[in-house]
């Protein structure tokens, strides 16, 4: 497996100025995989990112964002939503990321009740306005469930596969994963055929292996299921306000930034 880093670990939104002073440390670091988030439409220039990567041998991937607005189920914003997916796909097909990952569903922090025939309608709905997005593009949707706190739609690996077409993949973050399934090797192995990207951190957001996770079993069931995607770090900075607030990071968590991504990327390469 190819080991990545998001840009989230030192900044955002990304920009053309932060790209090209980080890809060159991450490559040096010894990183395959650069994770390049699309905010804003606009933020940073794929064409120009893509000239950097392959300059420096990296490779890319590209994850949606979610913010409030942006939902395709029970919302008059469903149409925007699309089109910024549609738009996210063009990017990713510019830097040659063969996914784009995230929630793609419904605003993170969006939360509220269902009964199960609700449940069932909103799942419905939500196959429906994929459909487009889907369509458009050769990258391959990887769909992330997130955890009770900043979704009520998919929180599990069972419940994203209930809710998502089939041609969608799943992201797998272990985050998410430590506080919602039972047994995340086992996860892993029910989304077998569907894993499309794994993101990793600690299980504070931290640095990889800095915690009580089972990293043998994790990595044995990806290797079961015959993952052949990266694992790439995402983790955030406390020193940026609007990522900081997004992300509940409210205090450092490892040394340094550039730490976390070194010391996590040292401890993967065991595994």
């Amino acid at each position: 497996m190819n080991l990545g880093v998001n840009t989230w670990v030192w900044t955002s939104p990304l920009t053309d100025g932060d790209l090209e002073a980080l890809a060159p440390r991450v490559a040096g670091w010894g990183f395959d995989v650069i994770e390049l988030p699309v905010e804003q439409p606009g933020d940073w220039d794929p064409a120009r990112a893509a000239d950097l990567l392959a300059s420096l041998g990296l490779r890319a991937s590209v994850v949606l964002v979610m913010p409030p607005g942006r939902d395709l189920v029970a919302s008059d914003t469903v149409r925007e939503t699309q089109d910024y997916l549609r738009h996210c796909m063009d990017v990713a097909e510019i830097v040659g990321s063969p996914v784009i990952a995230g929630p793609a569903y419904s605003a993170v922090g969006r939360t509220w009740r269902m009964s199960a025939s609700e449940r069932a309608a909103a799942y419905a709905e939500l196959r429906q306005n994929l459909k487009s997005v889907i369509d458009h593009s050769e990258v391959r949707l990887a769909v992330e469930p997130l955890n009770r706190y900043e979704t009520s739609l998919l929180n599990t690996v069972e419940q994203a596969l209930e809710a998502l077409p089939e041609r969608a993949g799943l992201t797998l973050d272990i985050y998410h994963l430590n506080i919602e399934e039972k047994d995340p090797a086992a996860a892993v192995r029910l989304a077998a055929g569907r894993i499309a990207h794994v993101q990793v951190c600690g299980t504070d957001r931290g640095t990889p292996g800095q915690d009580r996770f089972d990293w043998p079993a994790f990595v044995g069931a990806l290797r079961e299921v015959s993952y052949g995607g990266p694992l790439v770090i995402e983790s955030f900075t406390a020193h940026n306000q609007t990522i900081a607030t997004a992300a509940s990071i409210w205090r450092p968590l490892a040394p340094s930034q550039d730490a976390l991504a070194v010391d996590g990327l040292a401890f993967l390469r065991t595994l």
